[in-house]
């Protein structure tokens, strides 16, 4: 079975470009910018940008995915700073701040061609950033995520390849689906947080990936969300055929929280993941990651 790695989606994008060069010459390299539809209206943008800073995870890890690695990121945690699943091409991005407050003069002193942030997040910030570089911005972290992926690949000018990636997440999906024979089996993804129990939804990353494999997220009220709550005595409300439960050291059993641990008998199949990226790591690297897990999961069941 082949696995969707980021040496994967480098291969497939370069045999698209491949293909593209021989069918007709490239015009995209030839123009002098682009023109990109965003949250705040149209955006020019010099031809080929090399030097991006992006606020947000997904689009950290859509620019790699695209082969585009940024000179500067906002990340969720300065001192865990960039994902270590992006490998040696998240090592070389500059942390610039944390994704709700990313530090203007750290940016502008990278000096950035192109600045990609998020309305619902960074709005206040908007007319500073653009005073530094041309700067586009998404609606929402929370809008589906492959729609951002492809915000992200057209604010690239690389429109086919956000395609590419995500024809290679499907076929992934599609390949773990038929291998383990997922489609009558359901699957949740539980959080860990404070006193509290994180459920995600089928329109969360986690969740739609899941369900993108052949899973079916147990039905409840969303309640136009990613995510519900639950309190600890109610943990039996996220019971599923397969249950992950997220954790910062996935490898250590004792980081498993009581509210699960107490309730065995809700829980048959329990499984501890790496959060790093299977909550921060949205987009087609850390969607390809937790593919990988399910597909080692799923094997080690038999």
């Amino acid at each position: 079975m082949r696995a969707l790695t980021g040496a994967a989606i480098a291969a497939a994008l370069a045999a698209t470009t491949a293909c593209s060069s021989d069918a007709e010459p490239d015009t995209t390299a030839a123009a002098a910018s682009y023109s990109v539809e965003h949250a705040r209206g149209t955006l020019d943008v010099p031809a080929a940008p090399e030097r991006v800073v992006v606020l947000e995870p997904v689009q950290l890890d859509t620019s790699i995915a695209l082969g585009v690695v940024p000179v500067g990121a906002a990340v969720a945690s300065e001192a865990v700073g960039v994902p270590p699943y992006l490998g040696e091409e998240g090592e070389a991005v500059e942390v610039i701040g944390t994704v709700p407050q990313p530090n203007l003069e750290q940016i502008a002193a990278l000096a950035p061609d192109l600045i990609l942030g998020t309305e619902s997040r960074h709005a206040e910030l908007y007319d500073s950033l653009a005073a530094i570089a041309p700067t586009a911005f998404m609606d929402s972290q929370a809008d589906p995520w492959r729609d951002n992926v492809d915000f992200v690949a057209r604010a690239l000018g690389q429109p086919d390849a956000g395609s590419t990636v995500l024809a290679e997440y499907d076929e992934r999906c599609a390949e773990i689906e038929a291998t383990h024979e997922t489609s009558d089996r359901t699957a949740q993804l539980v959080r860990p947080r404070d006193d509290m129990l994180t459920l995600y939804g089928p329109v969360s990353f986690a969740g739609n990936t899941l369900e993108c494999a052949g899973f079916t997220i147990p039905p409840r009220d969303w309640e136009d969300s990613i995510s519900v709550d639950l309190s600890p005595e109610l943990a039996g409300e996220a019971q599923a055929d397969l249950v992950v439960v997220t954790s910062n050291t996935p490898d250590d059993p004792s980081t498993m929280p009581a509210a699960i641990t107490s309730n065995e008998q809700f829980f048959p199949n329990l499984h501890l993941v790496d959060a790093a990226y299977w909550i921060s790591g949205v987009g087609p690297i850390g969607g390809a990651a937790v593919l990988d897990d399910l597909d080692r999961i799923l094997a080690e069941e038999g």
